[in-house]
């Protein structure tokens, strides 16, 4: 099938305007297994006027206020064990949802298993409060068997809404396995459908519009997708350039990258920080802002637990 490549356009200049340590206002909470902390941002989505993001290794939804700053956490069920942490240090990883992508529909926000293990293949979906999070294999049985889109392996990292269609975004970060190689690329499901599967147990929708992408590199490292997100009729993307050896493992990232799609390239600049230096971070969560289109909210995950991931606002210039 036809590829989609990626380069990058030195008309465009994004550079971090402030940023902000992801520290929740009410502090930890020992009962609830809550650290003080947003322990790994990896989605991103506007929410009833705050910026709501999920988290892979944390069953919390934190909420930011941009203009207060403040970062409220809404608990999801517990998981495993009564836990809502999950890491290495803890031996509980493998049981952790993996949520690396969200979007937000009225007042409904629904967040995104990876779908690379059989434990990430969850739907989170929460309204005023009201949680609820379903297994629905079926759904990500049909991603899986779709080769085009998830290659050697399934890893869904970003989502937006198009009208009556969910664009998902594949990062290609697997090992090959079984003559598949790794690939990045997006598909459309209908999302009238896809919520009835995971609200009901309908047939679930089935891939369609599958687009590839090479993005192209940063010091010899792939970059792969992590977000996407709408500014205006356009559809923007991150991309992290991590040296993982699968989609389970992290490994050293060389940089980050924002862009946009169009028909038949993809095109990005790298996210330069305070002092126009390239950052050497992982951008795991994308949103703009609706007043501004020349200003983005990213944040970053250190994929370290005791660290708190970071929101920054950017700035958009050549666009």
């Amino acid at each position: 099938m036809a590829i989609v490549r990626g380069a990058e356009d030195r008309r465009l200049t994004t550079r971090v305007v402030s940023r902000t340590r992801l520290l929740y206002d009410a502090g930890p909470d020992a009962s609830l297994d809550r650290p003080a902390h947003v322990r790994a941002a990896s989605g991103a989505a506007w929410a009833g006027g705050r910026l709501a993001i999920v988290q892979d290794d944390a069953l919390f939804v934190a909420f930011v206020d941009p203009t207060s700053r403040r970062v409220d956490a809404v608990p999801l069920p517990a998981g495993v064990g009564g836990k809502r942490l999950f890491d290495e240090g803890r031996g509980n990883k493998q049981w952790k949802l993996d949520l690396e992508a969200c979007v937000a529909d009225g007042d409904l926000l629904v967040a995104f298993g990876s779908g690379s293990t059989s434990e990430r293949e969850r739907v989170v979906l929460l309204r005023r409060g009201e949680v609820s999070i379903v297994h629905v294999p079926r759904w990500y049985d049909g991603l899986r068997a779709c080769r085009d889109f998830c290659g050697s392996g399934l890893n869904v990292e970003g989502a937006v809404l198009l009208g009556g269609a969910l664009r998902l975004f594949h990062r290609g970060n697997d090992a090959p396995r079984g003559g598949e190689a790794p690939c990045d690329a997006t598909c459309e499901v209908d999302w009238g459908r896809l919520l009835d599967h995971v609200r009901t147990g309908t047939a679930p929708p089935t891939p369609e519009n599958v687009t590839r992408y090479d993005l192209g590199a940063i010091d010899g490292v792939r970059l792969g997708f992590t977000d996407a997100a709408r500014r205006g009729s356009e559809v923007w993307f991150l991309a992290a350039a991590e040296a993982s050896p699968d989609a389970v493992q992290d490994g050293p990232v060389a940089g980050s990258v924002i862009g946009r799609i169009g028909a038949d390239r993809a095109q990005w600049t790298r996210i330069l920080d305070e002092d126009g230096r390239p950052v050497r971070g992982k951008a795991e969560g994308l949103a703009f802002a609706a007043a501004d289109l020349g200003r983005a909210y990213v944040v970053f995950d250190h994929d370290d637990p005791e660290v708190a991931s970071e929101w920054a606002e950017i700035s958009i210039d050549g666009a």
